[in-house]
């Protein structure tokens, strides 16, 4: 069985130290290889599919979260205000009350709307001890996070298009969804007493679900305290399950915020809003991908895609001009020479490489190197710029594939 925590460990992708705190990790180059691709992948993602990316603060003051209704809801899970100067401020807990003030920051006509506002932001919880493990329970998360401001004719179409940006991406990841859930209220004040709310929004996620053809169970108790929620369900090697992406309609937050915008008829309407998470929270994610694929990430993902394996010394020039080539042209391509032990340690150590590029005299001679691939696969001696070329077209296409035996570079 997988343990994302161990292999985190032994393929330096991220640690912790007692002296930062328990559930903050802090990541290593390979790592931060991991998570700025995967958050680059997102943040293209989302561009083509219409949204605008923005930062926003990771304090805000106590008054707005006493506004959005985290405060009263959600304080359990928030750390406690600080005082600054006659201010006191929290470190924030969710993203969607600072999109809320950015919706609100100008006026707003319908025709800016569906307005999509992403952002892969910082976010703070107070988990306790006993919780924590790894990346998947963390204090300190990076959510992968977005706001959809539209009308209500606009909703259930921007949630359905947003579960199948999921998907998606899923698939690009090379993981599996093990079920959907519609997560509801259940007993208690820990959710905003709002019946004919909560009404309204789980019609619409229920319209959004049977119109994307999605088999789902209903989960009381498992809702947002603002409102109900599609939950994408992932599960580890050992059938632990936990929620990535998720989905949801408020029209909880934009009363709060008093959002409006100008309609056709010239009057204030109130939006929706439509909270939508890709990939949950980097941490999350990459756990998932370490237990999924044991550290062999899909090859766009990996931290080396290519590994240049000259045979002898007299090789290392022909190894260097490919490493070289490889890096200009977007590629991560490293070369491990003889001094790192013989061929077959070399191929091994460097098992969960994507690409392996072996040059011996022969290859050298010829502007060749012998590709293998990770898989197994032997595709034999390619001209250089044409394994680059190819590699190169695989990795743009993202996905799970290696090779491509058409040569189009994207099988």
């Amino acid at each position: 069985m997988q343990d994302h925590r161990r292999l985190g460990r032994e393929l330096d992708l991220f640690d912790t130290d007692p002296l930062m705190g328990a559930g903050l990790p802090y990541w290593l180059p390979d790592g931060a290889v991991v998570r700025h691709t995967l958050e680059e992948y997102v943040r293209d993602a989302e561009r083509r599919a219409g949204y605008r990316h923005v930062y926003s603060p990771v304090l805000g003051k106590r008054e707005l979260y006493e506004i959005s209704g985290h405060w009263s809801h959600y304080r359990e899970d928030m750390y406690p205000a600080m005082r600054v100067g006659a201010e006191e401020v929290v470190l924030r807990p969710s993203l969607c009350p600072h999109h809320a003030l950015i919706y609100r920051s100008r006026a707003r006509s319908y025709r800016e709307l569906p307005l999509r506002i992403a952002e892969v932001g910082a976010m703070y919880r107070a988990e306790l001890s006993g919780v924590l493990g790894g990346l998947t329970r963390v204090r300190a998360i990076q959510l992968n996070d977005a706001h959809i401001f539209c009308t209500l004719d606009q909703a259930v179409e921007e949630a359905r298009a947003a579960l199948e940006l999921i998907a998606r991406a899923y698939a690009d990841l090379g993981i599996s969804a093990v079920r959907h859930r519609l997560s509801l209220p259940g007993e208690g004040g820990k959710y905003v007493a709002d019946p004919e709310l909560w009404q309204r929004a789980t019609v619409l996620l229920r319209q959004v679900l049977d119109g994307a053809g999605v088999a789902y169970e209903e989960a009381e108790g498992e809702a947002a305290f603002y409102g109900p929620k599609i939950d994408v369900q992932i599960a580890d090697a050992a059938g632990r399950e936990s929620t990535l992406s998720t989905v949801q309609i408020d029209f909880h937050q934009p009363e709060r915020f008093d959002l409006r915008y100008v309609g056709a008829d010239g009057g204030r309407h109130r939006p929706v809003m439509v909270h939508r998470s890709v990939i949950g929270s980097v941490e999350r994610a990459v756990a998932h991908l370490l237990d999924v694929h044991g550290g062999a990430f899909p090859a766009w993902l990996a931290p080396v895609q290519l590994l240049v394996l000259p045979v002898a010394e007299a090789q290392l020039a022909q190894a260097g001009a490919l490493v070289a080539a490889a890096v200009a042209d977007g590629l991560r391509a490293e070369a491990a020479g003889p001094e790192r032990g013989s061929l077959g340690a070399r191929v091994r150590d460097g098992r969960l490489v994507p690409y392996q590029a072996v040059i011996g005299e022969r290859e050298a001679e010829a502007g060749l190197a012998a590709l293998r691939l990770r898989d197994g696969r032997r595709v034999g001696a390619v001209p250089v710029a044409e394994l680059v070329r190819r590699i190169g077209e695989r990795v743009a296409g993202r996905g799970t594939g290696l090779w491509d035996e058409s040569g189009a570079g994207c099988g």
